[in-house]
């Protein structure tokens, strides 16, 4: 398959964005579709070949991150959950970072970027 057939379903993905990937899994005689979802901390290398994208979820109090190739033919679909925006374009830091902090630090950066600063008039 060359690489303009395979499609890019990660087109306009942003670090900071929840996404839901759904992948298709063979096993044994089977497949299945496996979602994974989570916090997207890195983008690499662009829309080139080799492009990847890092997703970060936290299950049962474990971080576990997956790297999805940009043009994984298994990749069915990708839904985005949810769009934050950050001043970063990798977000390693949230490794280090418990959940509640991390919802704290988003909450935060998103009221910064709503609230007008107030203008003041000087009158004499």
């Amino acid at each position: 398959m060359l690489l303009q057939e395979l499609k890019n379903k990660f087109e306009d993905v942003r670090p900071g964005w929840t996404v839901r990937v759904n992948q298709r899994i063979q096993e044994g005689g089977k497949s299945r579709v496996q979602a994974f979802e989570g916090m997207v901390i890195a983008r690499k290398h662009g829309n080139e070949a080799g492009g990847t994208i890092t997703v970060r979820k936290v299950a049962d109090g474990v971080g576990v991150e997956k790297i999805f190739p940009i043009y994984l033919p298994s990749i069915t679909s990708v839904k985005v959950m949810k769009k934050t925006n950050v001043r970063r374009a990798k977000l390693y830091y949230l490794r280090q970072k418990s959940s509640k902090e991390i919802r704290k630090k988003i909450r935060s950066e998103v009221q910064a970027k709503t609230e007008t600063p107030a203008v003041e008039t000087a009158s004499q």
